[in-house]
């Protein structure tokens, strides 16, 4: 098996993923709303805390907290809800929950964030809070897109091992080879 894969950049790969989500769910977001969302995929890719706690749980517990320590963690229950909703929706079945109990929960921490920010922030939250459902919509798309394109994990794997080939044939690509096709 070979999959050719693109060494472009992350953030040109996720923002291509995006973009090409929103063209398929028919909608598009403005340049501040999309390099959020981008940003928030590029981020997840290292999330070793999505899975964990109740999403509840978590927002009681940002809610509690004052200061700096309340705004990160209203912000982490947003992003979390909305990868949830929109990048593994399944787990609204095994939490025993529905995907509009993530949009709900990750919509208002957005708002209440929102309250407690100054000027710009404040409007990017308030913002992201009205989008949340779009938002969670392009995020499906992208997961969707990305099971097409499921190599790019292999190509993390094989870069950090060194097992990369390149092709003059096909430049800016790189070529992985699993075990197979070997020589």
């Amino acid at each position: 098996m070979t999959a050719i894969l693109s060494d472009a950049a992350p953030l040109q790969l996720w923002t291509d993923l995006v973009r090409e989500a929103e063209s398929t769910a028919g909608t598009r977001l403005d340049e501040e709303l999309e390099s959020y969302l981008v940003f928030l995929l590029i981020a997840h890719t290292r999330d070793v805390h999505l899975h964990g706690n109740a999403m509840a749980f978590d927002y009681l517990l940002a809610r509690a907290a004052g200061g700096a320590r309340r705004k990160e963690e209203l912000r982490q229950v947003g992003d979390r809800c909305l990868l949830l909703a929109g990048f593994y929706p399944e787990q609204a079945g095994r939490r025993m929950v529905t995907v509009d109990y993530f949009l709900a929960l990750g919509s208002g921490a957005y708002d209440e964030l929102s309250a407690t920010l100054r000027a710009g922030m404040a409007e990017l939250f308030r913002r992201l809070a009205r989008a949340y459902a779009r938002l969670a919509r392009i995020t499906l798309e992208v997961r969707r897109q990305m099971r097409e394109i499921a190599p790019l994990v292999l190509h993390e794997l094989c870069t950090a091992q060194g097992d990369v080939d390149r092709d003059p044939q096909f430049p800016g690509a790189v070529l992985l080879r699993g075990p197979a096709t070997r020589q």
